[in-house]
């Protein structure tokens, strides 16, 4: 039953809890084991380099973030911010992007549970000779399941997701020990030992390819931002969810840049070896296989699936409550609607739910695509519209920081978000220019384009919704800091 009388979300949430829902949609389990495949098509062994580079990216935009959050706490998030920053246009455009950055991370996630749960079951010999159609099944199940958390208190969810991730984590990184272990001790299979070359570009590999592979460091670290989506649920917004933003991004930038060094080194980084890390169908996972027993294989899959569908329940969570937040400013009563017994916005919840169906749904039917080729394209896709987003957030943070009259930083640190904006800005420019010429990748960045170019048209063409919106982010006592 939903309320749209309720007077607004609960809080009730502490700092790890806030934290769960980062750490999920970052899903560093599930990113460690198909990501750096991705990053490894473009820059070959030095996948460690991308993910350095991309660390760095990440730690300047956070710090607009931790500023931001510091100040304002809103369920709206970029919405919130950038609005109140720098106007209500672009701050719908942000918020829309950023929705769309989650629904495509929706079906990213989906369809990795699907990969992943479908491997799993073949593993223990509980579904043989399956269909085509198994990842889809499985994904399905999984957006099901996420719809169902994301709807019960958000207290319960967090608890989950960070329970799940963490006992993932520390599993791949045993395993990843065992790993490094065996190539120091020189008792490696194939004789391979520790190879420091996985932290040089290869010969011939220029400075811009590599920030074609960059974009799949972006892709695993999105969401370290989510905990921003629970500002008005967690019980001590400015301390807590900053802390939980910067402690996600940098745990995550340790993690993967050691985690991806272990991965390339434990297959070889010889061409024959490249090749092998690029076909893995779980990447941890066939290294615990090969380096301690199919045991340990198996587990490391099933943990993978396990991390990939608390990623897709975080990003039904994030999104919601983003939905939530610029209906109840737009004046929607149905997606401003808080459910009476959970006190979760379960009718924008339905609906960011049944866009990932639709999404997936179609690009299988239309494009004949499989749970993989999902994966793959919106996994570019969302980190594309993601990485504008930044953008703007990170123009607010300089705005609001740096120009607004009132000294809030000190002023040699506006060097940080602008050195963060060349890189988002080269990031993207990258992954545009030369622009695809054939295939599948050549519609991403034009997707992309669309889903904020819908957000940019929106503003411009409903001036009076727009009003409406800037009236109630001015008004928001959550974003008085702007004032």
């Amino acid at each position: 039953m939903t309320d749209s009388g309720a007077k607004g979300l609960v809080k009730n949430l502490n700092i790890w809890e806030t934290i769960g829902i980062s750490v999920a949609l970052m899903a560093p389990s599930m990113a460690a084991n198909i990501n750096p495949q991705g990053t490894a098509t473009t820059v070959g062994r030095a996948v460690p380099v991308a993910f350095a580079l991309a660390t760095i990216g990440v730690l300047l935009v956070a710090y607009g973030f931790v500023r931001l959050t510091q100040n304002f706490h809103h369920a709206g998030s970029v919405y919130g911010f950038v609005g109140a920053t720098t106007g209500p246009r672009s701050g719908v455009v942000a918020g829309w992007g950023l929705i769309g950055t989650y629904i495509f991370y929706g079906c990213v996630t989906s369809m990795a549970t699907g990969i992943f749960g479908a491997k799993f079951l073949d593993q223990i010999g509980l579904w043989k000779n399956q269909p085509d159609t198994a990842g889809f099944l499985i994904g399905a199940i999984a957006l099901a399941l996420a719809y169902f958390f994301a709807t019960v208190p958000a207290r319960n969810g967090t608890r989950l997701l960070l329970t799940v991730e963490a006992i993932t984590v520390i599993l791949i990184l045993i395993t990843a020990f065992v790993v490094l272990g065996k190539l120091i001790g020189g008792s490696a299979p194939g004789g391979l030992g520790v190879d420091m070359s996985v932290f040089s570009i290869p010969s011939g590999t220029g400075g811009s390819t590599v920030f074609l592979g960059v974009v799949f460091g972006f892709l695993s670290f999105a969401g370290f931002e989510a905990a921003a989506t629970l500002g008005e649920e967690a019980s001590n917004p400015r301390k807590d969810i900053p802390r939980a933003m910067l402690g996600t991004a940098i745990f995550g930038g340790l993690y993967f840049v050691f985690v991806t060094a272990v991965e390339v080194m434990g297959f070889g980084t010889s061409e024959e070896g490249v090749k092998a890390f690029i076909s893995s169908g779980s990447l941890m996972g066939d290294l615990g296989t090969s380096y301690i027993g199919s045991w340990i294989g198996t587990i490391i899959t099933l943990g993978a699936a396990v991390s990939a569908f608390g990623c897709c329940l975080a990003c039904v969570v994030g999104s919601s409550r983003m939905a939530y937040a610029m209906g109840r400013d737009g004046g929607s009563s149905s997606l401003s609607a808080i459910s009476s017994k959970n006190g979760t916005p379960t009718n924008a919840t339905r609906l960011i739910t049944a866009a990932i169906a639709i999404i997936v749904i179609l690009w299988a039917l239309i494009g004949n695509a499989k749970p993989f080729d999902i994966f793959l394209g919106s996994g570019v896709i969302g980190t594309l519209i993601l990485v504008a987003v930044y953008v703007l957030a990170t123009i607010g943070a300089i705005k609001f920081l740096f120009l607004s009259g009132v000294k809030r930083a000190a002023t040699w640190e506006i060097i940080i978000p602008i050195v963060g904006i060349v890189v988002l800005i080269y990031t993207l420019y990258r992954n545009v220019i030369p622009f695809p010429a054939s295939g599948p990748s050549r519609m991403y960045p034009i997707v992309a384009a669309i889903w904020l170019l819908v957000g940019l048209v929106a503003v411009y063409a409903r001036p009076a919704m727009t009003k409406k919106l800037g009236e109630k982010l001015l008004a928001d006592e959550k974003l008085s800091a702007a004032r």
